[in-house]
């Protein structure tokens, strides 16, 4: 299959403080043919017993994924747009080191298959010049999948950043979260 119209200058952006827990994303991205209906994208509570709050959890698709670097198997590659795609049926073991190692908490096992799944971005439609399925029904607009210029228009007292610290790591990813103007950095813990 020829994936040559990915179009690289759209990218991802959650706004986790625009999400209201409609769940509209699971059910789109269950309802995409190359999932098996099962949902690679999931809406979680911050603390359910005080706040409403929900966040997306999407795959934010690391520049250097330790999901794959992982992986004794060699079932799960990045290409060259950045996408880490989900693990090679005919190669996932179902040893779970993705699950483990991902700093985001992303990957899930699916035990009735024996194999980890995760978010592709949607690659069947996004190489095709496409919207990811979750995108394109977010009704409050905490994702969005097009180009910095649209987003920054759109949240002009916001600013992208794709860079998170833990710890001593830097982890750099395709997928932004929308921060503070003039963020270049989200912090998830320092030692």
């Amino acid at each position: 299959m020829n994936y040559t119209s990915f179009n690289t200058n759209e990218e991802f952006f959650v706004d986790m403080q625009r999400c209201i827990g409609c769940k509209a994303c699971e059910l789109a991205c269950a309802e995409c043919e190359t999932n098996g209906q099962e949902s690679m994208i999931h809406v979680n509570y911050v603390d359910r017993a005080a706040t409403v709050q929900t966040t997306v959890q999407v795959c934010m698709h690391c520049e250097d994924p330790v999901c794959a670097n992982v992986c004794p198997a060699d079932a799960i590659s990045q290409d060259e747009f950045g996408i880490v795609h989900t693990a090679n049926t005919e190669r996932c073991i179902g040893c779970s080191n993705c699950v483990m190692a991902c700093p985001f908490g992303v990957p899930k096992k699916e035990e009735n298959y024996d194999l980890m799944m995760k978010c592709t971005m949607c690659y069947d439609r996004t190489s095709v010049g496409k919207k990811p399925m979750c995108a394109t029904v977010c009704p409050s607009g905490a994702l969005f999948f097009g180009t910095k210029e649209e987003i920054q228009e759109m949240r002009p007292n916001s600013t992208p950043v794709n860079s998170f610290i833990f710890g001593k790591e830097t982890v750099n990813t395709k997928v932004n979260i929308m921060m503070p103007k003039g963020s270049t950095e989200l912090i998830i813990f320092r030692y």
